[in-house]
């Protein structure tokens, strides 16, 4: 583990909540994306970090030291964004109204890179494609293409965080590009 992480970790034990707000502060914007892309909703994804984070101070004492921190943080972050996915009502799909609105819908949130015209609104459709084939995906298989893709995390970490064998890691991996390969391929 890196020295730093491991000093900070010593001191949030002792109570020290200086040293809680420098690893919220390294670990934020990693933890946001996790929840970002399971959810698909960026103010939901934001309250499930904010959610990750205190259920990381409050159990702190169960971290064990002689594993990754970011892969215990990870691994509450892709729970509490399941947890959510088994409790979301319909109407919180991305593809959903957005009341008084007049028909816009949580897609026009997806972040994407500016070009010309033609390159933004082709990459744009292609961006909210591929995020809403991957909301169409069952969590067991969202969760490690998110992890794997779209946060470059090795097998074992997957594994480490979901707490699931690395062969399972593997056969999800493979069946969820497989769905998402299938569900794609019109568009390729």
């Amino acid at each position: 583990m890196d020295p730093k992480i491991k000093r900070l970790i010593k001191k949030v034990k002792k109570g020290d909540q200086a040293a809680f707000s420098e690893l919220v502060n390294l670990y934020k914007n990693q933890v946001y994306n996790i929840c970002y892309r399971m959810v698909g909703l960026p103010q939901e994804a934001e309250d499930l970090a904010q959610e990750t984070f205190l259920r990381a101070y409050t159990n702190i004492e169960r971290y064990e030291t002689n594993r990754k921190f970011s892969t215990w943080l990870y691994r509450i972050a892709t729970n509490l964004s399941i947890d959510y996915l088994r409790k979301k009502k319909p109407s919180d799909y991305l593809d959903a109204e957005i009341p008084g609105t007049n028909g816009f819908n949580m897609y026009m949130h997806i972040a994407s890179c500016e070009r010309l015209p033609e390159e933004h609104l082709l990459e744009n459709e292609m961006q909210e494609t591929i995020q809403y084939e991957i909301s169409q995906l069952p969590p067991k298989y969202r969760s490690v293409i998110v992890l794997k893709y779209l946060q470059d995390l090795s097998l074992k970490e997957i594994s480490e965080i979901l707490d699931i064998p690395e062969t399972t890691v593997k056969t999800r991996v493979h069946r969820g590009r497989e769905a998402l390969r299938k569900r794609l391929r019109h568009f390729f």
